[in-house]
C-alpha cells in the first residue's frame, strides 16, 4: 500500500509512517479534541434531531419499535463482530515510532483482525443463507439489511479508531459527521418516497453505506501498510488477549444498554411498546452523544499518553481540570431534562408521542450524569485491567437483564426505564469502588455546592409557577430555557471564577 508523500515524512520523521500524513506537530491537548469532538458530536446531533421529528411523525409506535429492536441487533452484530480489535488499535497505537514498527502494527493490529473480522461475518451469513434456504426458518427483510450493514460499519469503526489513536480528531470529526447525514438523507428520503416503514430506514441505510465503503477501502489502501514478512503471530495474540475481554465488555455493555428493548417485545409481544420507549430513549441518547461520547473520544487518547509520561498524579491533574466544566454542564442538562423533558418530547415528536416523555425524563437524567461518574471513575484501562471491566460490565449486564425482568411484566415499558436507573446505579458504584485508588477525583465540594444549589432553585421556580401557565409544548420549552440561563447558567458563572478562567483556556485547548 502507498506511503505518506516524501516531504511529510521527512518533516515528521519520528511519526509513524503510513499513518494518516502529519506534519511534526505537539500533540493536541484534551480540549482541542474535545472542542473538535463535539462540533461533531453537535453536527451529528442536529442530524438526530432534524431526523427524529420526521420519523417520529412518519412512522407509527409500531414502525418505530421494529426500528429500534433491529437497531439494537445493529450495535450487537457490529459489537461481535469486531473481536476486541478497535481496542487493542487505541491502547497499543505506536506513537512517534519509525517506520517499520508502524508496519508492523498496522499489519498485526489492523489488517490482519480486520481480516479476521470479515472471515467471521462471512461464514456466519453463509450459514443464515443455508438455514433460511433449507427451509428451517424466514429471515426479514429487516434482518438482511442489518447483515449487509455489519461488515462496513465494522471496517468504519477500525479506521475511524487509528485516525482516533493518532489523535487525528478532525478526520474522526469529519467521517462521522459525513456518515450520519448520508444515513439521515437516504433514510429520511425512502421513507418519505418511497414507504413509512422501518424497512425504508434501514434500506436508506445500505444507501449510505455503499459510499461509506467506497471511502474506507480507499482510505485503508493509502494508510495501512501491510508486509507479509512482518506477520508476528505473537503481536496478533497479545492483542486479542487484550481486545477480547474488551469485546465481551462491550458486548455485555450493549446488553446493558440495549437489552430492554429485546425483552419489552418479548415479554409484552407488542412493537409499539417498543416503539414508545425507544422514542424515549432515542432522546436521550442524543444527550449521550453529545456529552458522553464525545468526551470519552477526547479524554481516553490523552489520558492514555499522560499515563504514560507522568503517572497516577497526572492523571488526577487531568481529571481535575475536566470536572469542573463537567460537574457544571452533566448537573445543568440533567435539571433541564427533569423540568421541561416531557415539554421536549411533545414539541420535537408530537403530541401523539408524548407517552414517550416520562421514559425521556428518566434516562435523559442519567445520560446526562453519566460523563460525571465516568471520568472520575476512569483508570482501570490505564493500568491493563480489562478482565476487571470486564466482570463489572458482566455484573451491570445481568443486573439490567434480571432488573428488566421483575419490572417490566409490572410496569410495562416504564420498567425498562427504571432498570436503567437501577444499572447504571450499580454501574458507576462498582467503577469508583475498584478504580486504583490513586486515579479516583471527584468534583470538589464547591462545584458540587455551587451547581445543586443552582439547580434546586431552578426546580424549585419551574414546579411552583408550572413555567407561569403556558400551554405549548414550545413555549414552554423556551421559557425553561430561559430560566436556566437566568437561575442557572449566570449564576455558576459569576460564582465560580475558575469556570470564567478556564472556559478560554478550554476553548483554545489549553486545558
Amino acid at each position: 500500500m502507498s506511503i505518506p508523500e516524501e516531504k511529510a515524512r521527512v518533516a515528521a520523521s519520528s511519526q509513524a509512517p503510513g499513518a494518516p500524513a502529519r506534519e511534526a506537530r505537539k500533540p493536541p491537548s484534551v480540549g482541542t479534541h474535545y472542542m473538535r469532538y463535539s462540533v461533531g458530536s453537535l453536527l451529528v446531533m442536529v442530524a438526530g434531531f432534524v431526523s427524529f421529528p420526521i420519523l417520529t411523525r412518519l412512522l407509527d409506535n409500531t414502525e418505530y419499535g421494529v426500528l429500534g429492536y433491529y437497531n439494537t441487533w445493529v450495535l450487537i452484530a457490529i459489537a461481535l463482530a469486531k473481536l476486541g480489535g478497535q481496542h487493542a488499535i487505541i491502547r497499543f497505537y505506536p506513537h512517534n515510532a519509525d517506520r517499520d514498527t508502524y508496519t508492523h502494527f498496522s499489519t498485526n493490529l489492523v489488517v490482519l483482525p480486520m481480516l479476521l473480522s470479515f472471515t467471521l461475518w462471512g461464514t456466519v451469513t453463509a450459514g443464515l443463507l443455508f438455514w433460511e434456504w433449507s427451509g428451517r426458518h424466514t429471515f426479514s427483510s429487516v434482518f438482511w439489511c442489518v447483515v449487509l450493514l455489519t461488515p462496513v460499519l465494522v471496517m468504519g469503526s477500525f479506521v475511524q479508531m487509528v485516525v482516533r489513536a493518532s489523535e487525528r480528531s478532525g478526520i474522526v470529526m469529519a467521517t462521522r459527521v459525513s456518515q450520519r447525514w448520508l444515513e439521515l438523507g437516504f433514510g429520511v428520503a425512502f421513507v418519505i418516497f418511497i414507504e413509512r416503514t422501518a424497512l425504508s430506514v434501514f434500506q436508506g441505510r445500505l444507501a449510505a453505506a455503499a459510499l461509506l465503503l467506497a471511502y474506507f477501502t480507499w482510505w485503508s489502501f493509502r494508510h495501512l501498510r501491510f508486509s507479509r514478512s512482518m506477520v508476528d503471530r505473537a503481536a496478533i495474540v497479545g492483542a486479542l488477549a487484550y481486545g477480547m475481554p474488551l469485546m465481551v465488555n462491550e458486548f455485555a455493555a450493549m446488553g446493558l444498554a440495549a437489552s430492554d428493548r429485546i425483552l419489552i417485545k418479548e415479554i409484552t409481544g407488542d412493537f409499539a411498546a417498543v416503539g414508545i420507549y425507544t422514542i424515549g430513549y432515542a432522546l436521550a441518547q442524543q444527550i449521550n452523544l453529545f456529552m458522553h461520547a464525545a468526551l470519552s473520544e477526547a479524554f481516553v487518547p490523552v489520558a492514555n499518553r499522560t499515563y504514560g509520561s507522568g503517572g497516577d498524579e497526572a492523571v488526577r491533574d487531568l481529571k481535575g481540570r475536566m470536572l469542573l466544566p463537567i460537574a457544571y454542564a452533566s448537573i445543568g442538562i440533567a435539571t433541564m431534562v427533569l423540568a421541561i423533558g416531557q415539554e421536549a418530547i411533545v414539541a420535537l415528536a408530537g403530541a401523539d408521542k408524548a407517552a414517550s416523555g416520562a421514559v425521556f425524563v428518566i434516562t435523559g437524567t442519567v445520560m446526562a450524569l453519566y460523563p460525571l461518574f465516568d471520568i472520575s471513575s476512569y483508570g482501570l484501562l490505564l493500568q491493563k485491567r480489562s478482565k476487571t471491566v470486564l466482570m463489572i460490565t458482566v455484573a451491570a449486564a445481568s443486573l439490567s437483564i434480571a432488573t428488566n425482568l421483575v419490572l417490566i411484566p409490572r410496569l410495562g415499558y416504564m420498567g425498562a426505564a427504571w432498570a436503567t436507573v437501577v444499572t447504571y446505579g450499580a454501574l458507576w458504584s462498582l467503577n469508583f469502588i475498584l478504580c486504583p485508588r490513586g486515579l479516583r477525583r471527584l468534583p470538589d465540594a464547591r462545584t458540587l455546592v455551587t451547581a445543586l444549589g443552582c439547580a434546586t432553585v431552578l426546580l424549585a421556580l419551574i414546579w411552583a409557577t408550572d413555567l407561569f401557565g403556558v400551554q405549548s409544548a414550545w413555549g414552554r420549552v423556551f421559557v425553561g430555557g430561559g430560566l436556566f440561563i437566568a437561575l442557572y447558567a449566570l449564576p455558576v458563572w459569576l460564582f465560580d471564577s475558575r469556570l470564567r478562567a478556564i472556559l478560554p483556556r478550554f476553548r483554545r485547548g489549553g486545558i
